[in-house]
């Protein structure tokens, strides 16, 4: 129950103090290239349950990997530092204020790659909701560069990252408790000023 207060109170205020940067991110977008400002996609939340994930859109409306390689040639100009700065995140507070997601959780997958799960550690993560950041986010910053790296970037993150990443999710759900999540968003927020 904190939580999720804590949760609701930090994404109304940030969404009120970031209003004026999210509009000039939108407009920035729309002008960069054709196409809507926001990115919407299903992932897997809660006890399995489907939900749509908005981020600011970073690439050209094309098809395309579920994965971004590296310096992935549909990364759009303003979506090259919204990427780096991890702006395009933003939206997702209007995801915690809805409730399908928390400031810190397990990062939402696509629902091909939940299917990978072993089903002792799927339970384990989506018994909690999904989040904006967690340890593996930390972890995997820089993971389109491990996978641009790969000589089958799916396979790679398939067979190697999901797992690393699942374990991380796992033993964060088990022991997660607001000061953890306190301790996560310090870190992650120190990340982006480093960057």
């Amino acid at each position: 129950m904190a939580k999720r207060c804590f949760d609701v109170l930090c994404a109304a205020l940030g969404l009120l103090l970031l209003a004026p940067l999210l509009l000039l991110i939108a407009v920035w977008i729309k002008l960069d290239s054709p196409g809507p400002a926001l990115f919407r996609q299903t992932r897997v939340g809660r006890f399995g349950r489907p939900f749509t994930i908005h981020k600011f859109r970073t690439m050209r409306v094309e098809p395309g990997a579920a994965i971004t390689v590296g310096a992935d040639p549909r990364i759009t100009r303003s979506g090259q530092l919204l990427r780096a700065s991890k702006l395009d995140e933003l939206p997702q507070l209007w995801d915690v204020l809805r409730g399908a997601m928390s400031l810190v959780g397990p990062r939402p997958e696509l629902p091909r790659y939940v299917e990978l799960y072993p089903e002792a550690l799927r339970e384990r993560v989506l018994a909690v909701r999904p989040g904006i950041t967690d340890p593996a986010s930390l972890a995997f910053s820089h993971e389109a560069e491990l996978l641009a790296a790969a000589a089958d970037p799916e396979r790679e993150y398939r067979e190697v990252i999901l797992p690393a990443k699942l374990r991380l999710s796992a033993d964060y759900a088990a022991s997660a408790n607001l000061a953890t999540d306190l301790r996560l968003i310090l870190r992650t927020l120190g990340r982006v000023v480093h960057r």
